[in-house]
C-alpha cells in the first residue's frame, strides 16, 4: 500500500514512481525483470495507463531514448477462454 505523498504509477497493482526508480538505481533496467518484480502491466488495464509511463522512466534514468526500450512481451492463453470462465459464472468445457 502507498503512503501518503507517493506518486502512483500503476493504479491496478499500486506500485510507485519510487519503487520504480529504487530498482533502476540497483540495475535493473529491463522492463520485463521490472515487470516481474512490481507486477505493472498484470493488473486489468495490462499496462495500457502505466507501460508508456514506465519506459518514460526507465528512458530517464538511463539516458535512453524510449524507443530503445521494448514493451514487455504479452502472454495470451494457449487457446481461447470464453470471458465467462473467467469471471466463475460458467464451466469449462
Amino acid at each position: 500500500m502507498s503512503e501518503k505523498g507517493e506518486r502512483i504509477i500503476c493504479r491496478c497493482n499500486e506500485v510507485t514512481l519510487e519503487e520504480i526508480e529504487a530498482l533502476i538505481e540497483q540495475g535493473v533496467t529491463d522492463i520485463e525483470m521490472i515487470k516481474r518484480l512490481l507486477r505493472i502491466g498484470m493488473g486489468p488495464c495490462q499496462g495500457r495507463t502505466c507501460l508508456p509511463m514506465v519506459i518514460s522512466i526507465i528512458a530517464r534514468k538511463t539516458g535512453k531514448s524510449p524507443d530503445e526500450i521494448k514493451l514487455p512481451a504479452t502472454r495470451i492463453p494457449i487457446r481461447p477462454v470464453p470471458a465467462g470462465v473467467l469471471v466463475g459464472d460458467m464451466n469449462e468445457e
